[in-house]
């Protein structure tokens, strides 16, 4: 159940949430920099794990990669044409509804995500058990109190 709003805070609620948002910024600055190491810059990194983190029977739209990386259609439509200028993503008509444009990896593309998707992953799993006691002591404090 959700606290209420009025329910006062405790020291270990701001200290928990403080440990969080770090850990959290740590894996962001970890992944740009993992990102900028491949030649990427970190935005165009997300695009291409969200095309290709797409489920496979769903075609990738701009329209779909805005709504994935929160940002508005205008700026997906800037940005995939970034990618395809440097030979990332490809663009097609979608066969069902021409007027909306499917995006696909490039080969440049998947060698680039795999090496950048092993460091993720091991990344990850070297933080998953500090980030489960952060996540274990926030569900306990929400539940106990």
């Amino acid at each position: 159940m959700a606290r209420d709003l009025d329910e006062t805070l405790s020291q270990a609620d701001y200290e928990a949430l403080a440990t969080l948002r770090y850990t959290l910024r740590k894996f962001m600055d970890f992944s740009t920099s993992a990102a900028h190491q491949e030649g990427l810059p970190p935005q165009q990194h997300q695009a291409l794990l969200a095309i290709k983190g797409n489920p496979e029977n769903e075609t990738m739209t701009i329209g779909m990669l805005a709504e994935r990386l929160l940002i508005a259609p205008h700026t997906a439509t800037e940005l995939v044409g970034r990618l395809i200028d440097a030979g990332y993503v490809t663009r097609h008509p979608d066969p069902a509804d021409k007027r909306r444009q499917t995006l696909r990896l490039t080969e440049k593309s998947e060698e680039i995500l795999r090496r950048l998707t092993a460091i993720h992953l091991r990344e990850i799993r070297d933080m998953a058990p500090e980030l489960i006691d952060i996540l274990t002591h926030l569900q306990a404090d929400v539940g106990g109190k």
